[in-house]
């Protein structure tokens, strides 16, 4: 309930967790930290084969199982309203519900807005926001219907970098975030808590690589995705009567434990 409240112990033994945009990156480590807290993970993205960039859901979920844990590979376009539902469906049907949704499908476009084509720009909205929508539309009657949960939506720092002028990442992202902190209103009777978290600072994934530009990050200003993993896991943990409403920066999500 408040951003200064302490969060709960990550044990998520019993709990069942949909990961949107899993197959690699950031996704791909809450995912397995998740596993590792003792949830069952549907691990979710359009990636079943390699393609341009590194990773698939099956790799994931091998992992997930390699080490104890349970997993189940699931196709996923979160901007088929058709894709997100079967993708639902099939994780109840494996796993008998879903306790938490951590919403991270992304892509990136981090050029200024008149160096942005309107394909690029509409594919940020259709994948960022409304993905995001999609996907937490669809898992909220399942959440109800176990009697809370927690619905987490991976943002960046961006949103607050006005600064740094606009793109449509960053805007993307914003609109996310109001509509979560809305949402953790709305869904307060139903004991659900609803959050976002980015890193604090810039973790190099396969997709920031592929489109940050080329921009080159300090070292000190890199952060590995474990620690994404362990804020997920805190937040994962979480009902109406925690953490809700906020926006979390993971590496000061963890310090405050």
């Amino acid at each position: 309930m408040s951003d200064t409240a302490l969060p709960a112990t990550g044990d998520l033994t019993g709990k069942v967790a949909f990961v949107a945009g899993a197959s690699r990156g950031i996704g791909a480590a809450v995912a397995e930290g998740l596993a590792a807290a003792g949830a069952s993970v549907a691990v979710a993205a359009r990636s079943e084969q390699e393609g341009a960039l590194p990773g698939t859901i099956h790799a994931v979920a091998q992992r997930i199982t390699a080490a104890g844990g349970r997993a189940l590979a699931v196709q996923c376009d979160v901007t088929s309203e058709e894709s997100v539902d079967a993708a639902i469906a099939a994780t109840v049907a494996e796993f008998g519900g879903i306790d938490i949704l951590v919403a991270n499908a992304g892509v990136m476009w981090l050029a200024p807005i008149e160096k942005t084509p309107l394909k690029r720009w509409q594919l940020c909205l259709d994948v960022n926001l409304t993905g995001v929508f999609l996907v937490t539309k669809a898992v909220i009657p399942h959440l109800r219907a176990r009697g809370g949960g927690s619905l987490i939506a991976i943002t960046t720092t961006g949103v607050d970098m006005v600064d740094r002028g606009a793109n449509a990442y960053w805007i993307s992202k914003a609109a996310v975030e109001r509509m979560y902190l809305g949402l953790a209103s709305d869904l307060r009777g139903d004991n659900i808590a609803v959050n976002c978290l980015s890193p604090t600072r810039v973790v190099l994934t396969e997709g920031w690589q592929a489109g940050s530009g080329g921009r080159e990050i300090p070292p000190e200003m890199v952060e590995p995705p474990e620690a994404m993993a362990d804020a997920a896991v805190l937040l994962a943990a979480q009902n109406a009567d925690g953490i809700t409403g906020t926006v979390q920066r993971s590496e000061h999500l963890i310090a405050a434990r």
